[in-house]
């Protein structure tokens, strides 16, 4: 049993490797991902369930006792990511349909490997996990609400079924994963390991599904939304500690701050994309799925060797 702990840690490790492969097998073999697409929905509620049984009522005790901080940190990632997107956008005139997709990448919660990244940089890691919870239980509402009003010059966007599909696939889910581990802790603790390998063979698919339906329009993509990408990753992050240096924040809170906001849940952006736009907007996604994982492993490694 520990042994198979410790090779779903490791391939949980691989998230970066696994993405790359799907990409691959998604350009080359797009047949073997495309008859998939109908159950994304499920794969990506079965991830977040999983997610809920990782979490525990202690995880909701910095939401309750420091409402404030949580607040701030908050609202400094639904408010610096969007105005980012629509700036990159405005600057750099991207096409509707990817236009969407970075504001789609702007607008959904921060990711929950954001609480992974805040371990290993030394930051606050009960901060983190208290700000992902926070923002993921008010997507429903904040996330198709910016993307109506930041998207809608460029693509019709439909608020309440996008709000539906939220509420279906992560508020609903993560519910329903925390009632299992409350009910039965044994059990979820004794398959614990296997939800974080789960979910990065979910990102890993999401990216590679992403490529197969986009395998024509790959090849009209530019430069320009590599750019756009990683410059909404990297000023996010900048802007983040930035915001944790506004706010006051000690050293552990401005690092996770940036992190949280620099680290978005693309494969949620991803999957709203498809459902509701098109598959052509669920591209920068995928690349931000896979950049800000590398990004915010580099920037973890520095943090780590210079503690000042």
């Amino acid at each position: 049993m520990i042994m198979l702990n410790k090779l779903l840690e490791k391939f949980s490790r691989l998230l970066v490797f696994w993405v790359v492969l799907a990409a691959a097998i998604g350009y080359i073999f797009p047949q073997a991902l495309v008859p998939l697409k109908p159950y994304i929905d499920w794969l990506f509620a079965f991830t977040m369930f999983g997610i809920g049984c990782l979490l525990s009522l202690k995880d909701f005790k910095p939401i309750l006792e420091k409402p404030k901080l949580i607040f701030l940190g908050t609202a400094a990632q639904f408010i610096i990511m969007p105005f980012l997107a629509f700036v990159i956008i405005k600057t750099l005139g991207l096409t509707p349909a990817l236009a969407i997709g970075l504001i789609l990448a702007a607008a959904v919660p921060d990711a929950m490997a954001a609480g992974v990244m805040s371990y290993l940089a030394e930051a606050d890691v009960a901060f983190s996990v208290a700000l992902t919870t926070t923002t993921t239980l008010v997507s429903p509402i904040v996330t198709p609400a910016l993307t109506y009003f930041l998207g809608r010059q460029y693509i019709p966007i439909q608020f309440w079924p996008m709000m539906q599909s939220i509420m279906m696939m992560v508020i609903l889910p993560l519910v329903l994963g925390l009632a299992f581990k409350h009910r039965f802790s044994d059990v979820s603790q004794k398959i614990k390991p296997v939800f974080p390998a789960l979910s990065t063979l979910f990102i890993a698919f999401i990216c590679g599904l992403v490529v197969a339906l986009n395998k024509t329009a790959l090849a009209k993509v530019t430069p320009l939304i590599f750019i756009a990408v990683i410059a909404l990753n990297l000023l996010g992050l900048f802007l983040g500690y930035g915001a944790g240096k506004l706010f006051k924040f000690d050293l552990a809170k401005r690092k996770t701050l940036a992190i949280n906001v620099g680290m978005q849940n693309a494969g949620m952006g991803a999957v709203l994309a498809i459902k509701h736009i098109s598959a052509e907007s669920a591209i920068p996604n995928a690349l931000f799925a896979t950049w800000c994982i590398i990004s915010a492993a580099i920037l973890t490694l520095v943090w780590s060797r210079n503690k000042h």
